[in-house]
């Protein structure tokens, strides 16, 4: 059994490795899915979590909203409290300016990860649950290949 696990774990780091770079991700809050494409080619989706309050837009720091609309991965952070995180570019000018009309801040911070470190066993129950702040979550194997196949710089909308 524990060489079946080693086995099933290596196959998903070496499909990680497989993938082309994604040269778009596109994210359905509906669906609760994460796609990488390339072109118009899915190259994989998988399922994820989002912020604790998922329905509409991000409209300020602490309303655990995901934010909708068309955004960056501008950097990578491995060191980060949960399992790799990539940076989504939220706030963007339009998001800033309705913040400050309302007074507000717009919150930002807002990353593609995996689980909390060393809680990567219990995403059986985790990914069930809309449990972010108002980032977009996934399983530790799910978001070794979304890193491996992703680049800073890469486009993502985040739909609703």
């Amino acid at each position: 059994m524990r060489g079946g696990i080693v086995l099933i774990l290596a196959l998903a780091m070496s499909l990680a490795h497989a993938l082309p770079k994604a040269d778009h991700v596109l994210v359905s809050k509906t669906r609760k899915t994460l796609s990488l494409l390339h072109g118009e080619t899915v190259l994989a989706t998988f399922p994820v979590a989002f912020g604790a309050n998922p329905q509409g837009h991000k409209q300020q720091e602490g309303d655990e909203r995901t934010p909708e609309g068309s955004y960056r991965l501008d950097f990578k952070k491995a060191d980060s409290g949960y399992y790799r995180a990539i940076h989504i570019s939220y706030p963007n000018a339009a998001d800033l300016a309705q913040a400050r009309a309302r007074g507000v801040s717009p919150g930002g911070f807002v990353m593609i990860h995996g689980q909390r470190n060393g809680f990567g066993w219990a995403s059986f129950i985790t990914q069930r649950l809309n449990w972010t702040n108002g980032c977009i979550a996934l399983r530790n194997e799910d978001m070794a290949v979304v890193w491996e196949a992703v680049e800073p710089g890469t486009p993502i909308e985040i739909r609703p």
